[in-house]
């Protein structure tokens, strides 16, 4: 059966940027022939749990300032009605056209390159609790059983206004704040990750909540959770990918 993921997807600049976590990515889509993917991404905020129905998902560049080549790059998967209508139903959330943002596409066109498997994007609902969020996941669980590979997209780090040159050494706020929810997670110690905000140097790492919070679907829709990889970019963002088996 296949796991729920957690992917941290760093910078637009992954998808064209060769490196530790861009050959990770590579080589980590040719363990996984998922029916369909379904994805929760930091870049699809709402009040309200939405889901894509469109068939045939734009390739949305939902950012600005770089370089060309990243504006030309296209990701043409298809959509999946069906099992979106069906989510919808399920989990009463509300179905809408929308396409792929970088947080589902940039991470995707490295380990599916081929762009033939149907993805279904699910919005991340801000107005949650974090409970909330793993019950999500855990109700999503069931599509593993369904060759549906169901992914988290965020950044275990993510203070981009701390972001460095390329090669710059990781400061010890943030080497603390991934050793702690390494430890969390490795243990299952789900109440102090749903009080993460508690977690040493949290607020530094995450000035807004919303790149973690995939993190915490992805482990409600897993089972142990596993450490695949683990980089860091810019000094201060965590390229860590999680499986929950």
């Amino acid at each position: 059966m296949l796991p729920s993921l957690f992917i941290s997807h760093g910078s637009p600049m992954l998808a064209l940027t060769p490196g530790p976590a861009n050959d990770f990515l590579r080589e980590q889509g040719k363990h996984y022939r998922p029916s369909a993917i379904v994805v929760v991404s930091a870049h699809w905020e709402s009040r309200q749990l939405l889901v894509s129905t469109s068939a045939h998902p734009e390739t949305i560049h939902d950012f600005g300032g770089f370089p060309r080549e990243l504006y030309e790059c296209q990701y043409p998967a298809p959509g999946e009605p069906e099992l979106a209508r069906r989510l919808a139903r399920e989990l009463n959330a509300v179905p809408v056209a929308r396409g792929l943002d970088h947080g589902a596409w940039v991470p995707l066109s490295l380990m599916f390159p081929e762009a033939n498997i149907p993805v279904v994007s699910l919005s991340l609902p801000t107005t949650w609790s974090n409970a909330e969020l793993v019950e999500l996941g855990e109700k999503l669980a069931a599509l593993r059983e369904e060759n549906v590979l169901v992914i988290g997209s965020g950044s275990l780090t993510h203070n981009l206004s701390e972001m460095q040159v390329q090669g710059t050494p990781m400061p010890p706020w943030v080497g603390e704040f991934i050793d702690w929810v390494h430890e969390k997670l490795t243990t299952a110690d789900r109440d102090a990750l749903l009080a993460w905000e508690q977690a040493p140097h949290a607020r530094e790492n995450h000035p807004t909540p919303e790149h973690f919070q995939p993190l915490l679907v992805a482990l409600g829709a897993g089972g142990p959770a596993q450490r695949l990889h683990h980089s860091i970019e810019h000094g201060v963002l965590a390229m860590d990918v999680y499986a929950f088996a």
